[in-house]
């Protein structure tokens, strides 16, 4: 169902015509006065989640081709998707609906990422027990992508289908893999790769569903001092720019500790189903509102500092632009320097 005809309006006049007041002048943030937590429940209880699910697409169709000049590191014109999941846990007695383990109950939240500008582009939020290749199916492939996924989304089936449309995938392999070598080729080793081979999958069931030649790349990591192994369907591209392609999969890692970090998202107003993916896409809305206002207004902070301001002056009475010339902000680094594998 549509956002326009869930709400009876034109969804994308209405939103251009918010965010370009945004950026007026005369437009003023500020509450009356504070909001009461039941009314936010009462709210997402009631109102269908399918209308933020729609806004929220609406507003990503509007950011992305904002974004689409921006520089990722790697020389390609191509779109690069990083897929992920991300487990929010719930408690087990006002979640009931959600049950992910005995003692406690959880959702995923899948988020299919593009790269360029770290814009997402679709989400499948399900209970904690669907496995990631559950929802592997509900995305649209567009032919020329690169999408990059982690060990947990092997599925030779839907490799197949990335192949058939005319995309290209890069993941990790297992440490079980089963293949044998057909073909060894030429590397730089100063520049990290160890090895880059064509080779065919011997499992019956994995070379039945994937019955093609597979490029598997060999890299050494030095920061971590790991010994990395590639799978792609990609032949054509030099094995070091396989092994940073992959590394752009960690932008997905960000998105998701940006929004349960700085978006509150692990706690919920309303424990209903249809409260809990009201408040997700909400925040995702915001995240690319946010996304969108650093563009439209052509501010040099990042996502992260753009909310921090906001939400100090949200309850001042004053600009947009005012607010981003009056505040002295700092950026904590402290946090900054914690970081996770990349290749995790």
């Amino acid at each position: 169902m549509a956002f326009a005809q869930l709400t009876g309006r034109e969804s994308l006049r209405d939103i251009e015509a918010s965010l370009a007041a945004a950026g007026s002048k005369t437009y003023r943030m500020g509450f009356r006065s504070a909001v009461r937590r039941n009314t936010l429940a009462n709210a997402n209880q009631k109102r269908d989640c399918r209308i933020f699910e729609d806004f929220t697409h609406a507003l990503i169709r509007m950011a992305r081709p904002m974004y689409a000049d921006e520089p990722l590191g790697v020389q390609l014109d191509e779109t690069i998707y990083a897929l992920d999941a991300t487990t929010i846990d719930l408690c087990l007695s006002l979640f009931p609906w959600a049950e992910f383990r005995s003692t406690k109950s959880a959702m995923k939240l899948h988020t299919l990422l593009d790269v360029r500008g770290s814009i997402p582009c679709e989400i499948r939020v399900t209970p904690g027990r669907a496995h990631e290749t559950s929802v592997l199916d509900s995305f649209a492939l567009e032919p020329g992508a690169f999408y990059i996924v982690d060990r947990g989304y092997i599925d030779y089936t839907w490799f197949r289908e990335v192949d058939q449309t005319g995309a290209w995938f890069v993941t990790r392999a297992k440490k079980n893999l089963n293949a044998r070598r057909l073909y060894s080729h030429h590397v730089d080793k100063t520049a990290g790769v160890r090895s880059d081979q064509t080779v065919a999958l011997n499992g019956y069931y994995a070379s039945r569903n994937y019955p093609d030649h597979l490029r598997r790349v060999s890299y050494w990591d030095k920061d971590t001092d790991t010994r990395l192994i590639f799978l792609t369907n990609n032949f054509k591209l030099p094995a070091l720019k396989i092994a940073q392609l992959y590394k752009l999969r960690w932008r997905v890692e960000l998105f998701f500790k940006w929004i349960k970090q700085h978006l509150r998202i692990k706690s919920f107003f309303g424990t209903s189903n249809n409260a809990v993916k009201t408040q997700v896409w909400i925040a995702i809305s915001v995240y690319v509102t946010v996304a969108i206002m650093k563009k439209r207004l052509k501010l040099p902070h990042s996502l992260y500092t753009i909310l921090q301001i906001l939400s100090v002056v949200v309850f001042e009475k004053m600009t947009l632009l005012q607010a981003f010339r009056c505040i002295d902000y700092k950026i904590d680094k402290e946090h900054d320097a914690i970081q996770l594998n990349l290749f995790d």
